[in-house]
């Protein structure tokens, strides 16, 4: 144990491990969440014709679909592509590589989009193509130094700290551009150059702190090379194959997947779907959304530190199951809190960041705790393909309640289901004998 310790618990690495989800998060805060999607449907009704279409390759596609139309097919490629990238970066030893290539291509199309104005709607459809597959990407190499930096008793904290950075991060920047654009006028600038100036920030600041991971992670072995005659994909697919097969030997690893799948999607479809529910149901201002937006940012940050400290001390599952306990609460709540009370809503915005990070870190580091030796890169791409490719269970549940009711309440309550599916398969899930299947040792407290 005292070996094994001593091998990965490496600050200087951990430290550096947790900059990059510093980096990555402005992408996802400031483009994802905040100002791509109103910005790039603006352009592109710009250049639709008189029936609110465009015509991408020949396609005809309403103009208010087109942003949504990009989100999925970005996250279809990453169905495909994440799990042969993953085994080709296991198979090579080359996690580092790939992180840096794969978080410097997305950074530098984020900064082309500095030069999305006009009508040239399908350049800037393009270029977040690439850097939400690239994102996508290098957050599997990211989580794949886990297990390589941090012992089993310490991959709780140290997979807390990292997404309590990254909220910490992402908001500071999104908080500057938000500013910024709210006070456009007084520093001589439109509108849409704010955008596109926040925008290309967050492409900067991506590009500028991935170095410090670069500069502290390190590979595990030596990078390989290919056997004659080989090529990386033909071994990534060979790789991939042999994975697929051998994950029938960790049923345990298995149901925790299944239970991820399953309370993920109402995780992300709560994210996705709460600011509409919001505006169109409890008559919540822009404004107040907006801050809303930003205060959980700051407050998932210290919720990611509060669940780590109880991981470590109390054990992950049963401080991830309490945790789906309270998103079924804030859920429940959703359904009968009253309209209009902007003092509520951003209550309700600072339970969820409570328990955002907290759920999403301790699930990450208790399935790194579940996947052998060596094919980290795999079973995490694995892990991000099954959350993409099942992200749209909740949220057609949810539109399918909506249609059926004419009430957001009732739709967003559905989501329960997800939350409480997914504690009881939790529930079942050992995960000492999970940890001794794929050959690792389980900390003290789980």
């Amino acid at each position: 144990m005292t070996t094994l310790a001593a091998s990965t618990d490496n600050r200087r690495e951990q430290v550096g491990w947790y900059f990059y989800d510093w980096a990555n998060s402005a992408f996802s805060t400031t483009v994802v969440t905040v100002f791509l999607g109103p910005y790039l449907t603006s352009i592109t009704r710009n250049a639709a014709d008189a029936n609110g279409f465009v015509y991408p390759f020949g396609i005809p596609v309403a103009a208010g679909s087109f942003f949504p139309y990009m989100v999925s097919l970005s996250v279809l490629l990453q169905v495909f592509f994440l799990p042969i990238l993953g085994a080709i970066a296991d198979y090579s030893n080359a996690r580092k590589q790939m992180l840096a290539i794969f978080a410097y291509v997305g950074a530098f199309a984020t900064m082309g989009l500095y030069f999305l104005e006009g009508t040239n709607y399908l350049l800037g459809g393009i270029l977040f193509l690439i850097a939400n597959l690239t994102f996508g990407a290098s957050i599997v190499f990211y989580n794949a130094f886990l297990p390589d930096i941090a012992s089993p008793d310490r991959r709780d904290a140290v997979s807390s700290q990292g997404w309590a950075l990254g909220y910490l991060g992402g908001g500071l920047l999104l908080a500057a551009n938000l500013v910024f654009f709210l006070n456009a006028g007084s520093f001589g600038v439109e509108s849409g150059m704010a955008v596109r100036i926040s925008l290309v920030s967050a492409g900067m600041w991506w590009a500028i702190f991935t170095l410090i991971p670069m500069w502290t992670l390190r590979n595990r072995g030596a990078v390989r090379r290919l056997p004659p005659g080989e090529n990386y994909l033909t071994v990534g697919f060979r790789q991939l194959a042999h994975t697929f097969r051998q994950m029938r030997g960790y049923p345990q690893t298995l149901l925790f997947l299944a239970a991820y799948l399953l309370y993920n999607d109402g995780i992300q479809a709560v994210i996705a779907l709460a600011a509409q529910f919001g505006a169109e149901e409890l008559g919540i201002g822009e404004s107040t959304r907006i801050a809303t937006i930003l205060m959980v940012q700051f407050v998932a940050f210290f919720g990611a530190l509060i669940f780590g400290a109880l991981a470590t001390r109390l054990g992950s599952k049963r401080v991830l199951l309490g945790s789906l306990v309270i998103w079924t609460l804030v859920v429940s709540y959703a359904y009968i809190m009253p309209a209009n009370n902007d003092v509520q809503f951003f209550a309700l915005g600072a339970a969820i960041a409570l328990v955002l990070g907290g759920s999403q870190a301790i699930s990450r580091s208790l399935f790194s705790l579940m996947i052998p030796d060596g094919q980290e890169a795999e079973y995490f791409s694995l892990y991000e393909v099954g959350e993409r490719g099942t992200s749209w269970l909740a949220p057609l549940l949810f539109g399918v309640a909506y249609q059926m009711t004419g009430s957001y309440r009732i739709a967003i309550v559905s989501l329960i289901i997800f939350f409480i599916s997914g504690f009881i398969l939790l529930l079942f899930v050992n995960v000492r004998r999970a940890a001794a299947e794929a050959g690792n040792q389980a900390p003290a407290h789980v």
